[in-house]
């Protein structure tokens, strides 16, 4: 199950660093003591996304390391920049609204070692979208593990910002190129797009965005 895991939420090129990270003491962002615990935990997301289980958390929040606890429907593991990565969607409407809005298809990502607790629950459930083949699109969408509504942003740059932006965003797509500027299209759920863009400084400029069902 572990193998599967960073098989489908590591590229191809890094699997091997990932694959040592985890198995030998270069996990430097899990203490010993608790990389077995960290482990089990990874383990159990997996078997709960393959068989559609809810999963309960207790979750310890990054900005006032206060805890909150969380019933989920998680769908995908991802990693990025050291960290491993679950996306879930959440039932309760008053905690959604309190994310981002009340809609029930955006997801939400939570960073697994910051789980205190995780159980499994008995029941399944279904997710917005219809196959498994539809899980790669929403990892697309998922880039800088960011949850909330899926927007869409359109941005012009010369050519070495059209050069970033299609290595880093996969769902970027050239509109048009002319005289040496691309209007690039990209896709992704919530503001980490945004930064992105903003830290690219004078090489991008936004020329609009929506916001999509």
């Amino acid at each position: 199950m572990l193998q599967k895991l960073i098989d489908s939420s590591v590229p191809k090129e890094e699997r091997k660093r990932i694959e040592d990270l985890i198995r030998n003491e270069a996990l430097h962002y899990v203490e010993l003591r608790h990389r077995r615990a960290f482990i089990d935990k990874l383990w159990a997301i997996g078997e709960a996304i393959r068989d559609r289980h809810y999963i309960e958390i207790e979750y310890r929040l990054p900005k006032d390391k206060t805890f909150v606890t969380r019933k989920l429907r998680p769908v995908a593991v991802m990693f990025s920049e050291y960290y491993f990565y679950v996306a879930v969607f959440i039932d309760d409407e008053e905690i959604r609204r309190d994310l981002g809005g009340p809609r029930e298809n955006f997801p939400v990502i939570y960073r697994v070692d910051r789980i205190i607790n995780l159980k499994v629950l008995g029941g399944t459930f279904g997710v917005p979208y219809r196959d498994r083949f539809e899980e790669n699109k929403l990892r697309k969408r998922i880039q800088f593990m960011s949850g909330g509504r899926l927007q869409r942003v359109i941005f012009t740059c010369r050519t070495s910002g059209a050069e970033a932006a299609l290595d880093r965003l996969p769902t970027a797509k050239v509109l048009k190129q002319k005289d040496g500027v691309y209007t690039i299209a990209a896709e992704a759920f919530g503001s980490g797009i945004d930064f992105w863009l903003r830290s690219q400084g004078d090489a991008v400029a936004v020329i609009r965005r929506e916001t999509l069902s």
